[in-house]
């Protein structure tokens, strides 16, 4: 049975933020992740929370739904305080942290600091440097290393993650370079499709089961301890916002979680309902979705 996971939004009251976490951990999720943006496009102008703070709050508000970001990025955040805000988020979450990374798009984010535009090839260099010190700072209790972009000078990380070695890391990757650092530094790889959108049903599950394909190449080229077997990183699949036709009937959607299943996804990342509010998934889709699931609660109408 593939998992189910939820995304909810740090667009509203903290409160009511907190009260949807705890909604989907009664229903039986996996995961409740949130988007890591200081701006988020679609609602620039309307309010919009810091993820960490807000998963602070669920951690302390929640006892056994997993909690992340889907995903950080380098656009704004500098590993060192990054590392020392996923320390403390395990300990805060009884060690229930899962953080998503990925390079980060051009857009908001990417601007507010003032840096220049990166062409892809740039934001795949500054992603590498950015997770291998992500990485490093979450396995060690100090860290001095000086990089190109990125740099931790007795960094101390003390008393670490709650979770050994660390907090596991999934990955958003489409090419085969970023998978690479899937393979590297990952437990978990995550995907929303092609990296340009592909709306008709059968292109987007062409788009991903291709990316699975080619995840499964580079685990096992992957040179550190002779490969690594496909199941090595859990496969999540993020269905995007204005993507609806999965819902369109409950048969509908248990043909899309089966074919997920089937192509070696064990996760599927869905919006949170909210209401009349088109930002999640349809309100009356949720019970069956909970069904096709098998999870343990009867979904709240």
């Amino acid at each position: 049975m593939i998992d189910l996971s939820v995304l909810v939004l740090p667009d509203r009251d903290p409160g009511a933020f907190v009260a949807d976490v705890r909604a989907a951990e009664q229903l039986g999720v996996r995961t409740v992740w949130t988007y890591d943006h200081l701006t988020w496009t679609p609602l620039k102008d309307r309010p919009w929370h810091a993820a960490v703070p807000m998963l602070a709050a669920a951690a302390v508000s929640t006892t056994r739904v997993r909690l992340g970001t889907q995903v950080a990025t380098p656009n704004y955040r500098h590993p060192v305080t990054f590392a020392k805000e996923i320390m403390t988020l395990d300990h805060l979450s009884g060690g229930r942290l899962d953080i998503g990374v990925g390079a980060g798009a051009e857009g908001a984010d990417a601007a507010v600091l003032g840096d220049p535009p990166r062409s892809l090839p740039e934001r795949a260099d500054r992603f590498a440097e950015w997770l291998g010190l992500l990485d490093h700072l979450l396995t060690h209790d100090v860290s001095t290393v000086r990089g190109e972009r990125y740099s931790a000078v007795e960094a101390r990380q003390i008393p670490g993650c709650l979770q050994r070695p660390r907090v596991p890391l999934t990955v958003a990757a489409t090419g085969s370079r970023a998978m690479a650092l899937a393979a590297r530094h990952g437990q978990g790889w995550v995907t929303y499709g092609a990296y340009r959108r592909q709306d008709a049903p059968a292109d987007w599950f062409a788009a991903v089961e291709k990316q699975g394909r080619r995840l499964d190449g580079v685990l096992a080229a992957a040179s550190d301890s002779g490969g690594r077997p496909p199941g090595a990183l859990r496969r999540i699949a993020q269905v995007a916002l204005d993507m609806t036709w999965p819902f369109e009937s409950p048969g509908r959607y248990a043909d899309f979680a089966g074919r997920l299943r089937d192509a070696g996804f064990d996760e599927i990342t869905l919006h949170w309902p909210r209401g009349d509010d088109a930002r999640g998934m349809p309100s009356e889709a949720l019970e069956h979705v909970a069904a096709t699931h098998a999870l343990p609660r009867k979904a709240e109408r």
